[in-house]
């Protein structure tokens, strides 16, 4: 597994959840990761430190994103380990649940902030250390492909994230570098301790034509493709990852 070798990957939110399972995904084939956090260091530590249990290498990087300066202060951590970068993963995100009524606007302000105005001047910020070549890969999610009514505000969000997709795909192909989106369902993370209860896992399950709620790792292989010299000529798109949900609606 060396489709990476020598190339630098930053996954934002990888020190937990989806973002840990790509950062051991690319590291894995070869990639020398930037494991980005906002607030858990111990957990960060211990995605860098089984990475490199794994013969990967890895760092660890600290900002929090939604908050004015940013991109900035993520981009001047990474500069301390690494002078370019070819894969970017846009994984960091915060749910925001309620129906539009339920939903204050200070909460609609923190949901735009960290999962569309954050990627957005991250990769703004990050074009001059983007090397040709490169890879753009934003984390949507399914919920804006099936009526959520009770993650109004996250689903606008998200929506943001693939029109942003579609845009810079044509606006970066000239310098060789693809842009696309990955869409997962519903998937079995820490974030997620309602699945503690069998019977609500049970209903998730059958959201999926396999009859099962989505793995981290399910997600991490398909960006780990999109990472790859394999998807050269694949870009502006948005990848489903949830395992046909919604197939039968």
């Amino acid at each position: 597994m060396d489709k990476l070798n020598g190339k630098t990957a930053l996954v934002t939110g990888a020190s937990r959840g989806i973002g840990r399972a790509i950062a051991r995904r690319l590291a894995a084939e070869g990639a020398h990761v930037g494991v980005h956090y906002a607030t858990n260091e111990t957990a960060a530590k211990e995605t860098v430190a089984g990475i490199e249990a794994a013969g990967g290498t890895a760092f660890a990087i600290r900002a929090e994103l939604g908050v004015p300066g940013d991109a900035e202060a993520l981009w001047r951590a990474f500069d301390e380990h690494a002078d370019g970068v070819d894969i970017l993963v846009n994984n960091a995100g915060i749910a925001g649940p309620g129906q539009i009524h339920e939903v204050t606007e200070a909460d609609y302000d923190k949901v735009f902030a960290v999962n569309a105005k954050a990627p957005f001047f991250v990769i703004q910020k990050g074009l001059e250390r983007l090397r040709d070549g490169g890879r753009v890969i934003n984390l949507s999610s399914g919920v804006t492909k099936v009526a959520f009514p009770g993650m109004t505000s996250y689903a606008a969000s998200k929506g943001a994230v693939e029109v942003l997709t579609l845009t810079l795909a044509q606006t970066l192909g000239p310098r060789g570098i693809t842009v696309n989106a990955v869409s997962p369902g519903t998937i079995e993370t820490d974030i997620h301790p309602w699945m503690a209860d069998p019977a609500a896992k049970a209903h998730a399950a059958g959201f999926s034509v396999f009859d099962r709620v989505g793995q981290p790792a399910d997600v991490a292989d398909v960006v780990s493709f999109l990472a790859s010299d394999d998807s050269r000529w694949v870009t502006g798109q948005n990848i489903d990852v949830s395992g046909g949900s919604g197939l039968g609606i």
